[in-house]
């Protein structure tokens, strides 16, 4: 029993996968907002429709690994069992 214990112990996340976590929520974010402000200029043509589709997924895809990240969802990828 207190070695099934031992291996569904979860292992400490390190600051560094913390932080790059956290930028990349704020960079996903940040450009979802910049393509559905029109920063980039692309309000006319035929590429108009595309940043209103890029700039709602990458906030929808911001908002959810933002969710995994703090919830702890994906905390043991990539850890060896």
């Amino acid at each position: 029993m207190s070695n099934e214990n031992n291996s569904k112990k979860r292992m400490p996340v390190s600051p560094a996968r913390t932080i790059f976590g956290i930028f990349m929520i704020l960079v996903y974010i940040g450009m979802g907002t910049l393509f559905l402000i029109g920063f980039f200029g692309w309000e006319t043509g035929p590429w108009a429709w595309l940043r209103w589709v890029a700039g709602i997924l990458l906030i929808v895809y911001g908002i959810w690994r933002g969710y995994r990240q703090f919830s702890g969802l994906d905390r043991n990828i990539g850890d060896y069992e």
